[in-house]
């Protein structure tokens, strides 16, 4: 732990990271002065979550940038890319869909773009789900006279089907020109832009246009889209006439205890679109910051740091710590104006109480159950507290042979996928057999075997390291007293570099029981009422480190198989077997092959070793080898 600000902490904008002292990044911040920021750090009588943050870190780096507004954009890139355990961490990474107008064509086509570019392109979304943004699609190819293709149309060709079924105009044929396919491509912008009454004017004057000149079946297919437009719009609700780009923020917390604990946060974003809800997303995440205004501001660095285009305008229920930062920030990401601001219309009040409701019911379906859980498991197992995480250790091998191991973690009531770690264990215990003539003679013979102690306690020292010591509340271990031994003893050797020393458990199967380390046993079957409930989560987590650890097991295990079985044949090297996978691209492939057509495509391989191979891939999938 620190006990002083380093000296060389300068005076200037910046963003600065604190560090384990085996280097792991715990928190990301930014600065107007960095060294006025972080002397707070070092003052007498904190808050109790930064105390806490204080006391793991060992270093404190920094980066000098030209201003506040370049300090907050590589923050946001920082906190993004090394996810410290005392920032706002979203743990959905997906970028979000748009539909995208490629307009640097002559012919522009609609695609899907989950990123977003500086290349003159139209992008309209995000679509949350994703299921709105496909409807959309199949609406437009339907209806409007868009090419559905990605084709560069760069020389003539034959018109393809699309054309026949009249969802294609042709360009590609020269059956439609320029101005004309530029006069459709208007009608799909105005109708991603919700423009109805500008979309149903331009339609109607073009279905008359037609009839005027006796092209009575183009002038009915214009009617129809008409029709087509009219049945969905009516189907839409639309819950205000607020017809600007909008994002409606609301959340919804719970403190956690007053020695430091993590706060609850539920965050729901509405997204509006022309008087419509397009969509929601849903955030659950604990937090160390007291101050909401500061995760307010976090949770918007970070969510719209993504590829994402900011709407002109973000309700909030309060404002964020930054607020005049954060808008020229976004302004720049979205090539315009952004504004952040508290309701100012009753519509708008209307529209941020949704919002807040729905952080509500979602944060009571979380939280409320997460933390009735975790309460169920310390009276089960008669814990000293309540954890808030939960992480698990077990080992998978076959005969000592691609042996691993797998590391999961659960908080929140989720597995937090990010924080699982796999390990290819390396142990194996040399054994030296001699016959009975003793030490000094007779036949001697040296094999290896797993030692699933020695690779069990290899397993839980690396994950330990890789992870800087940042451990869960609640460290299980598949097995028994022996492996309970094991985790006790290799977390006590790594207690210098371990945050806060967890509280340990084996469950073990067939029956289910816990065993404690003060010798207590616990029959987790049987149960009723919360202690099953506990009992079954207890299960589930020593389940999915199970799954974890055999799923990487069979995959190494597979490759092994796979490198091998063909090097097992006579005259089949390391080189032949490499031009047989990447002709046939898989074992299955070779095995269903005709061993004429191996002779032919392999030089060097004949009728009758192709035939051979065949045989042999055939036995082995009859045992089982894939």
């Amino acid at each position: 732990m620190l006990q002083s600000l380093p000296e060389n902490i300068p005076d200037l904008p910046g963003v600065y990271i604190m560090k384990t002292r085996t280097g792991k990044v715990l928190y990301v911040g930014k600065a107007k002065s960095l060294r006025s920021r972080l002397r707070y750090y070092f003052q007498e009588g904190i808050d109790p979550r930064k105390a806490r943050l204080m006391k793991d870190v060992e270093e404190i780096s920094f980066i000098i940038t030209e201003n506040e507004l370049e300090a907050l954009a590589l923050e946001a890139n920082l906190i993004k890319q090394y996810k410290p355990r005392y920032n706002v961490i979203l743990r959905d990474d997906k970028n979000y869909p748009y539909i995208k107008i490629v307009l640097n064509e002559r012919f522009p086509h609609i695609e899907v773009a989950r990123r977003i570019k500086q290349d003159g392109s139209l992008y309209f979304g995000p679509y949350i789900p994703a299921g709105v943004m496909w409807t959309a699609l199949s609406f437009i190819r339907r209806n409007f006279n868009i090419r559905p293709c990605r084709y560069k149309l760069d020389k003539p060709m034959k018109p393809c089907i699309q054309y026949q079924m009249k969802r294609c105009p042709a360009p590609c044929a020269g059956l439609i020109s320029e101005e004309e396919y530029r006069k459709a491509l208007s009608e799909v912008i105005l109708f991603l832009r919700g423009q109805k009454k500008e979309l149903l004017e331009e339609l109607e004057q073009r279905m008359y246009e037609l009839s005027d000149r006796m092209l009575y079946e183009e002038a009915a297919r214009v009617r129809d889209r008409i029709f087509s437009l009219r049945r969905l719009w009516e189907s839409q609700r639309v819950v205000t006439s607020i017809m600007d780009e909008m994002d409606v923020i609301g959340f919804r917390y719970s403190e956690g205890n007053s020695e430091g604990g993590s706060i609850r946060y539920a965050f729901v974003i509405l997204f509006l679109r022309n008087g419509l809800i397009t969509g929601k997303k849903e955030f659950f995440f604990s937090s160390s910051e007291i101050d909401p205004s500061v995760v307010l501001q976090e949770f918007i660095e970070v969510f719209y740091s993504k590829e994402i285009i900011p709407p002109e305008i973000i309700l909030l229920p309060q404002d964020p710590l930054e607020k005049e930062m954060l808008e020229k920030w976004l302004s720049q990401k979205r090539h315009g104006g952004v504004t952040l601001r508290i309701p100012l219309s009753d519509e708008e009040k209307g529209l941020l109480a949704m919002a807040e409701e729905n952080a509500r019911v979602f944060f009571e379906e979380r939280s409320i159950k997460a933390e009735r859980l975790m309460r169920e498991i310390k009276d089960l197992l008669d814990l000293p507290s309540i954890p808030e995480s939960i992480g698990a250790f077990d080992i998978s091998t076959t005969s000592g042979k691609e042996s691993t191991g797998g590391f999961i973690w659960y908080q929140g009531g989720e597995f937090l996928k990010e924080r699982y770690r796999h390990v290819k264990v390396l142990y194996e215990e040399v054994i030296v057999d001699r016959d009975s003539h003793g030490t000094s003679g007779g036949e001697v013979t040296v094999r290896t075997a797993p030692n699933d102690y020695a690779m069990l306690e290899e397993l839980i020292k690396r994950v330990i390291d890789n992870l800087g010591g940042e451990m869960p509340d609640l460290l299980i271990v598949d097995g028994g007293p022996g492996q309970l031994e094991i985790l006790r003893r290799t977390v006590e050797s790594k207690k210098e570099i371990i945050n806060t020393p967890p509280m340990l458990v084996a469950i073990a199967k067939d029956p289910d029981r816990a065993f404690l380390v003060d010798g207590r046993i616990i029959n987790l079957e049987g149960l009723s009422g919360p202690d099953e409930d506990a009992a079954l989560l207890l299960r589930r987590i020593r389940d999915e480190a199970h799954r974890f650890a055999i799923m990487y097991h069979r995959k190494l295990r597979q490759k092994r198989l796979r490198q091998s079985l063909l090097e097992e044949i006579p005259g089949i090297g390391k080189k032949r077997r490499l031009e047989l996978l990447r002709l046939y691209g898989s074992l299955d492939a070779i095995r269903k092959a005709d061993p004429q057509e191996i002779a032919k495509k392999i030089p060097g391989i004949g009728i009758k070793r192709a035939t051979l191979i065949i045989e042999h891939l055939r036995k082995a999938g009859n045992d089982g080898i894939s």
